[in-house]
């Protein structure tokens, strides 16, 4: 993910990473039937088809086609982002979620077709299709995330809200903001941001170095989606992801009404997302007692030495 991120260690050390506190804005829409069990936590990366994860993930001679299941046995969920670039139909999407295990998610993300190239304008047809093959995901089916071009300020709402507004509310949507502004309290912005809360639409959190403005904590949805920039093995990640540990298990005590809690996580060429996703698990394990999936590696890495 190279949204905010940083490349000097030095920069790093600098950064105040700590948590804001944390803001639920969703319960409009949820009067009557708000969920009172523990979230369940998942962990993943945002593809399969990593070469690098040959002996360390996958059994080394295993052909590439057989990557899908392994990975669907490895971890908990996964950005899916070949939507985001083609419209699959509903047969090839059936097949992916054939190949993982009944707890598994997949998190898709909404075609650059509709946000990027229409940008909410005229979509009607993509939207039908994108809808149509994610629901053969079945149980399968996360989040969908709605990534906001990096120039789409609050100024151009007015479509985005109608878009929502037609979304159809029993298939959870999450919104990616990236421009400032969504994030500077304006009129255009806030009317955005109590619309999702109406419609229990969520708001992913990036959690990147360059941006922390991301890390807005306003939580929209009876969700969460967060997509973590990791710097692979940097200190900053073990720090981070206890504080996330701790905000999951703060959320927990509060008795906050989150049913799902989907760590979406980056790395440089995905290399160190399975050693990230370990350590997340065991920070949860060890602050929240929740079991998180996590990767079995067949080899040991530094990384896992140095955390």
């Amino acid at each position: 993910m190279k949204f905010g991120k940083i490349e000097s260690q030095q920069e790093l050390d600098k950064i105040d990473w700590q948590l804001p506190n944390c803001k639920i804005e969703w319960s409009k829409s949820s009067k009557g039937n708000i969920y009172k069990g523990v979230p369940k936590v998942r962990a993943g990366g945002t593809m399969w088809t990593i070469r690098s994860w040959r002996g360390k993930v996958y059994p080394e001679k295993d052909p590439m086609r057989t990557w899908a299941s392994h990975y669907g046995r490895q971890f908990g969920t996964i950005e899916f982002n070949a939507t985001h670039y083609r419209i699959y139909p509903p047969e090839k999407m059936a097949a992916w979620a054939a190949e993982m295990p009944d707890h598994f998610i997949f998190c898709p993300k909404f075609p650059a077709i509709i946000s990027h190239y229409r940008r909410f304008g005229n979509c009607e047809s993509p939207t039908d299709d994108f809808i149509d093959g994610i629901l053969a995901l079945g149980e399968k089916l996360g989040p969908a995330f709605l990534q906001l071009p990096p120039h789409y300020a609050p100024k151009h709402s007015k479509k985005l809200a109608e878009y929502l507004k037609s979304w159809p509310l029993e298939l959870k949507m999450a919104v990616e903001f990236r421009h400032p502004d969504w994030f500077s309290g304006s009129a255009e912005a806030e009317a955005i941001w109590a619309l999702m809360s109406e419609l229990g639409i969520g708001a992913v959190i990036s959690d990147t170095g360059g941006r922390r403005d991301a890390v807005h904590m306003r939580i929209t949805a009876p969700f969460l989606l967060v997509r973590f920039g990791g710097y692979s093995g940097h200190a900053s990640d073990n720090l981070r992801l206890r504080f996330w540990a701790k905000q999951i298990a703060e959320m927990i005590k509060n008795g906050t009404p989150l049913e799902s809690f989907d760590l979406l996580v980056h790395t440089s060429d995905s290399v160190h997302t399975p050693e990230t996703c370990i350590l997340f698990s065991k920070l949860v394990k060890e602050i929240c007692s929740l079991n998180v999936k996590m990767p079995l590696l067949l080899s040991v890495t530094l990384f896992i030495l140095l955390t």
